[in-house]
C-alpha cells in the first residue's frame, strides 16, 4: 500500500465514521462541553449518565484533533517516573495518581464492554526497558517503588527480554501486568453516539468565539452567531487551553508516529505487550489489531504544525534507527506516518478542576503519555465538581499547584 502521509492512521483507517451538523439556533443546557475528542466524549458520557442536559462542541469535525493522532497506549505508568513523582508531589499523591491511571484502565475495559465496542480494546502488558547501562541502575529503584506500592511487577534481564521479546541491546526492563491498547477514535465515536440517545447535542465546526459570565450561567457566541446558555461549561480542549489561558502551565511538544504494512507473524513476539524505553524522548511501540507494528518518539518542542510535519522524514530515520538497534532483523515497512502534538506539565500530571478566570467552568486537560487514563479519572472528578464535592486528587491535579 505504501501510503505516507501527515495525515493519522486511524482518520485514514476508520474515515468518516459519523457526520454533526453545526449550530444553527440559540440553545440552553445543564453542561456545555468544549472538544470534542475522546476526553469530551468521556465527559459527555458521564453527564449524560447523571441526567445533565448537555451539549458538545468541537470547532473540527469530531475527534480530527489529537484523538486521530493518539497511539491509544492505556498504560499505569505516568511520564515521570513514580520514584520521582514520590520526590515531587509526595508519597500519598504520587501513588494516588498512579492507581487512578490503574484504576482507569480497567475503567475503560468495563466501559467498552457495556457498550458492545468494536474499538479492539485488548489488555496488555507493558515493557520498560533501560536502553543503557547508566538508566538501569535508577529504573531497578524504580521498579522497588513500583513494587512496594502494589503493582504487579517483574524485573527481567536482558537476556529474559532477548529470549521473551527478541531484542537486543538492552540493560535490563520492568514488565507490568497493567496495560491495554485501544482504537480511541472509534470508541470516542461509539459514546458519542450512544449518548445521542440520552439526549447528547453535538454540533462540529462550531468554534467559540465569546464568553459572558453571569451569576449561574454562561453565555457562550460561537462563529455562526448562535449562543448557547449553559449553567457549566466544561474544557475538553487537550494542548490548545494554552491559546485560552495565559499563564505558562504547560509545555508544547511535537511526537512522530509509524505504522508499518501488515505482517502478524512479524510482531507475534510483542503483541500483547506495549513496549518503551528509558531513552529521553522515549520510544514507544505496540502492534495494532490488524497486524501492523507502531512505533513512536523523537519528540521535540512544537513552534507550529509546518515545522511540526517538515521533520516527518528526518524523524523516521531516527525512530526506525532506535528500532533497528534492539531488533536488527525487523525490515520495517512504513506504511503510514504522522506527527501530533501534545502536552509536557512539570510534573507529568493533568490539570483537572477550575481556574480562577473561568467562571462556572472547569477544565479536564489530560497532557502527556497518560492523556486517555486521566481523561477517565476526569469522568469521576467531572461528576464530583457538579455535586460540589471534593475529589482526594484535585490537590494534585490543579492549577497554580
Amino acid at each position: 500500500m505504501n501510503l505516507r502521509s501527515n495525515e493519522p492512521f486511524w482518520l485514514l483507517k476508520n474515515g468518516l465514521i459519523t457526520s454533526y451538523p453545526s449550530l444553527k439556533s440559540n440553545e440552553e443546557c445543564d453542561v456545555l462541553i468544549v472538544g470534542g475528542g475522546i476526553t469530551g466524549s468521556l465527559i459527555a458520557h458521564q453527564m449524560v449518565m447523571e441526567g445533565y442536559k448537555t451539549i458538545l462542541i468541537d470547532k473540527r469535525e469530531i475527534c480530527n484533533g489529537s484523538t486521530s493522532a493518539t497511539t491509544s497506549m492505556l498504560q499505569y505508568e505516568i511520564d515521570i517516573p513514580l520514584s520521582e513523582l514520590i520526590m515531587k508531589v509526595g508519597k500519598k499523591g504520587a501513588l494516588r495518581s498512579y492507581k487512578a491511571c490503574s484504576d482507569a484502565i480497567d475503567k475503560i475495559e468495563k466501559l467498552s464492554k457495556e457498550i458492545k465496542s468494536g474499538s479492539g480494546f485488548k489488555r496488555k502488558k507493558s515493557l520498560y526497558y533501560a536502553s543503557n547501562k547508566k538508566d538501569s541502575q535508577w529504573l531497578k529503584k524504580e521498579f522497588e517503588a513500583r513494587k512496594s506500592a502494589g503493582f504487579d511487577v517483574k524485573w527481567l534481564e536482558a537476556e529474559e527480554i532477548e529470549d521473551r521479546f527478541g531484542f537486543e541491546k538492552t540493560f535490563g526492563g520492568i514488565l507490568s501486568k497493567q496495560g491495554a491498547s485501544i482504537d480511541a477514535f472509534k470508541f470516542s465515536h461509539e459514546l458519542l453516539k450512544l449518548n445521542i440517545k440520552g439526549g447528547l447535542q453535538i454540533f462540529d465546526k462550531t468554534e467559540m468565539n465569546k464568553v459572558e459570565y453571569y451569576k449561574g450561567f454562561n453565555l457562550v457566541t460561537v462563529d455562526s452567531g448562535f449562543q448557547i446558555k449553559a449553567k457549566k461549561m466544561i474544557y475538553c480542549i487537550g494542548y490548545e487551553s494554552k491559546n485560552l489561558i495565559k499563564e505558562n502551565f504547560v509545555n508544547l511538544k511535537s511526537t512522530y508516529a509509524l505504522v508499518s504494512e501488515i505482517d502478524k507473524k512479524k510482531f507475534k513476539n510483542i503483541i500483547n505487550t506495549l513496549v518503551w524505553n528509558t531513552d529521553k524522548p522515549y520510544m514507544y511501540m505496540r502492534t495494532t489489531d490488524d497486524g501492523r507494528l507502531l512505533i513512536g518518539g523523537g519528540d521535540e518542542d512544537f513552534y507550529d504544525a509546518g515545522k511540526r510535519d517538515a521533520l516527518l522524514n528526518k524523524k523516521e530515520k531516527e525512530i526506525l534507527r532506535i528500532l533497528k538497534k534492539i531488533k536488527p532483523d525487523y525490515n520495517f515497512y512504513t506504511d503510514f506516518i504522522w506527527a501530533g502534538t501534545f502536552g509536557e506539565t512539570k510534573d507529568g500530571l493533568p490539570y483537572i478542576g477550575e481556574h480562577k478566570n473561568f467562571k462556572n467552568s472547569y477544565f479536564v486537560l489530560g497532557f502527556g503519555g497518560n492523556g486517555i487514563t486521566f481523561s477517565v479519572t476526569g469522568m469521576e472528578m467531572a461528576s464530583f465538581f457538579m455535586k460540589r464535592k471534593k475529589h482526594p486528587l484535585s490537590r494534585y491535579f490543579k492549577f497554580g499547584r
